[in-house]
């Protein structure tokens, strides 16, 4: 007896492979698959074959990627930050074995002008840090790169873990410039040992500069050798008490400048009143020490600076606290953010848009910027509160977030840099009495409108 039947065995054979010219790119690969069919007879146990078919088709596989080294330019990170910045790094490349980050720094002093040197020069590392405050400058020449296409196509992604308004902030032209990486503001520190030796209470989150102004003068009549307050004269705290006082220092749609206006100029009265009524010490009386290390020598009753400053003062001598910077006839306080972003010329945006990624949102990170004071990931994460909250000094860390209440961000131009250097050398005049308040602030709105054409 006779029995047919038929089965189809398939081999897969590579015969050829076509390798991409970049790393990441699909290998072409040339499979050639035999397809045989067996025909088989029982007959004295003989096997027949009787079809065999060659077949070939090409297909596409991913090559395995090769190593990418990435520069990461900073100013944070740099002196106090580096190690913290070191151990990211280790997480981040122990999670992708193939991107390495290469750390460049440089003081905030030099780090913008390394910065335009590096672009200028066709050096550019892939990967730097941007204040708020000049992000606008760098988004306007174009050199950064779009992160929407990224964030999109990537199925991680989610914008509700960031504070809208620190995502917002690195927005240009409905493109998404940069990723926020931190946060911080400004309060006011105050040597609590020196209000209880003058008798007094403690500041309140609604205190006014007059107030401020009584406080200093009576911790300077308890306190040998102390003066009550300072509060920098500069740009930077110019525009925040301009604001606290109702003064813009544009129109809507920039094309008036208004920075010369009575509530302006009222403003910087009030600045200049530290001084002239011996409150605040001048550039002379503080003979080139800074205003953190007076604080931190028990010379400064009170202070306002940013958030940042929690580590230099952790083992100041006395007792000190923070609370929200006092105001006008309203409050402001100053919204400081930094964000990361890709050079629009890097030849790795996939490995560069991983570490943004990484390093803006990642909880490994987070949990570093808390424990360690590097200022606030900008994730709305009420975890993250609780354990900042939790820490000590300052025991009124609530004011960080109380703060948040009456942030602003300065007001920007595409020539941001030369607007600051304007605005803070009317500042400069004022301060020595070479002008006036009202011609202070007439000479910046001249200097102002002629970056504005």
């Amino acid at each position: 007896m006779k029995k047919t039947f038929a089965f189809v065995i398939v081999f897969a054979l590579l015969t050829s492979t076509l390798l991409a010219g970049c790393a990441g790119e699909p290998e072409v690969i040339t499979e050639t698959i035999i397809e045989t069919v067996v025909v088989t007879e029982v007959v004295e146990q003989e096997v027949i074959v009787t079809e065999e078919v060659i077949i070939e088709k090409e297909v596409e596989v991913p090559a395995e990627p090769e190593d990418v080294t990435l520069t990461y330019f900073t100013f944070s990170a740099a002196p106090d930050h580096l190690e913290d910045l070191d151990e990211m790094i280790a997480i981040f490349e122990a999670e992708h074995p193939k991107i390495h980050i290469e750390v460049q720094t440089a003081t905030w002093d030099d780090y913008f002008t390394k910065l335009q040197t590096l672009i200028a020069g066709g050096e550019a590392p892939d990967i730097f840090e941007l204040n708020y405050e000049n992000f606008v400058s760098y988004a306007a020449k174009g050199v950064l790169l779009n992160l929407e296409p990224f964030a999109q196509a990537d199925p991680a992604y989610d914008e509700t873990i960031y504070y809208p308004r620190a995502l917002e902030a690195f927005q240009y032209n409905e493109m998404q410039l940069g990723m926020p990486e931190t946060f911080s503001t400004v309060v006011l520190y105050y040597n609590k040992d020196a209000f209880d030796a003058a008798g007094i209470d403690y500041p309140a989150e609604n205190w006014t500069w007059d107030e401020a102004k009584e406080a200093g003068k009576a911790i300077m009549a308890a306190n040998d050798g102390m003066w009550g307050i300072h509060s920098g004269i500069q740009f930077w705290e110019f525009y925040k008490k301009a604001a606290q006082n109702n003064c813009e220092f544009f129109n809507d749609d920039q094309t008036e400048v208004l920075i010369n206006s009575p509530e302006c100029v009222a403003a910087l009265e009030t600045m200049l009143s530290l001084l002239d009524e011996g409150v605040m010490p001048s550039n002379e009386e503080m003979a080139g020490v800074s205003d953190g290390d007076m604080f931190t020598n028990g010379e400064l009753g009170m202070l306002v600076s940013g958030i940042w400053m929690f580590t230099a003062f952790e083992n100041a001598p006395f007792n000190w606290d923070i609370q929200v910077e006092p105001g006008m006839e309203t409050q402001a306080t100053h919204f400081f953010s930094n964000a990361v972003n890709v050079f629009a010329g890097t030849q790795n945006p996939d490995a560069a848009y991983e570490w943004v990624k990484f390093f803006t949102s990642d909880p490994n990170m987070a949990e570093i910027r808390i424990n360690t004071g590097w200022e606030l990931p900008t994730l709305d994460n009420p975890e993250y509160v609780a354990g900042y909250l939790a820490q000590s000094p300052p025991d009124n860390r609530q004011a960080v977030f109380d703060s948040l209440q009456y942030a602003i961000v300065p007001p920007v131009i595409e020539r941001q840099n030369e607007m600051t250097d304007a605005v803070g050398a009317a500042l400069e005049q004022a301060v020595l009495g070479i002008l006036t308040p009202q011609e202070a602030l007439d000479q910046a709105k001249i200097d102002v409108e002629a970056l504005l054409n």
